[in-house]
């Protein structure tokens, strides 16, 4: 099969093969380097390559996925939020309600929100203003290392009793503008994901090192998307977990381009969340 996205008939067909940038261990370790304003390049190394992948359209069993089971739900909020871009009112107001959405999807007793990022496909639009490009590479955002020296990071002084007890870090991605028709977030169901397909990936920001994984492909992955996500709708996925009893813990996502997309979509313009949740002795 070549590297060509294909549309089995339309983008809204159930399934659209869609390409995929996975990991290859060839020896090279993967990392990555974010850009910053100055320069928003984002800089890689390890090699990776295309796969093309079934990427099945979930809107109409939306209802179905759990955020222990499957690593991800799908929910309906319509926010507050007036304008994304402004920092003060995503402070004031979207941190609180990303708390309220993780609490209410995952049972958590505490949820520490404690960053954001913004994204957009627009190149020229990125330019001088803090907002990154769309990820293209099949990966999870924290390792069994980093997940629990980010609670080190940023709660310093309760770390010690915090690590105790299961804790996850918890992410709600949303679109801020038009319904997303172009550069979509896709998902992996992680119990689909397998521990020997994770590669530690170093993560060189200014002042700190941290890590992420790479991943390898798999024929047995599993992937879903939501076609059109509105602003008043949100996915909410683990990216750690602390518990090894069985449940999610890992879930390897990536944004792709879309087969069939009409040559006028708007580029994509998205926000992620990320929040320590936090559930307590039993």
């Amino acid at each position: 099969m070549t590297a060509t996205a294909t549309a089995e008939n339309s983008r809204d067909s159930e399934i659209v093969q869609a390409p995929l940038r996975y990991y290859v261990d060839d020896g090279i370790a993967p990392t990555n380097r974010p850009g910053d304003e100055l320069n928003p390049v984002r800089i890689y190394t390890g090699t990776y390559k295309t796969e093309i992948m079934p990427v099945k359209n979930a809107r109409a069993i939306r209802d179905t996925f759990d955020l222990e089971k499957h690593g991800f739900e799908f929910i309906d909020h319509k926010t507050k939020v007036k304008n994304f871009l402004d920092p003060d009112e995503m402070i004031s107001v979207y941190y609180q309600e990303t708390v309220d959405i993780i609490k209410a999807c995952s049972g958590a007793t505490r949820v520490h929100v404690f960053d954001h990022t913004l994204r957009s496909g627009d190149e020229d639009f990125r330019t001088g203003k803090p907002i990154r490009e769309p990820v293209k590479r099949v990966h999870n955002d924290y390792t069994e290392a980093s997940g629990p020296q980010r609670v080190r990071d940023l709660l310093p002084d309760e770390a010690d009793e915090l690590l105790k007890h299961r804790f996850a870090i918890i992410q709600v991605w949303r679109a801020i503008n038009k319904p997303i028709q172009s550069d979509p977030l896709c998902i992996c169901d992680a119990r689909t994901l397998k521990t020997d397909e994770l590669f530690v990936s170093k993560r060189y920001s200014p002042g700190r090192v941290g890590e992420t994984y790479a991943i390898t492909h798999s024929p047995d992955h599993d992937w879903v998307y939501f076609p059109e996500m509105t602003r008043d709708e949100a996915l909410v996925f683990k990216v750690f977990d602390s518990a090894t009893d069985g449940r999610a813990r890992f879930t390897a996502h990536t944004s792709f381009d879309l087969p069939g997309a009409p040559s006028n979509a708007p580029p994509r313009e998205s926000c992620e969340m990320r929040a320590l949740a936090f559930f307590g002795p039993k």
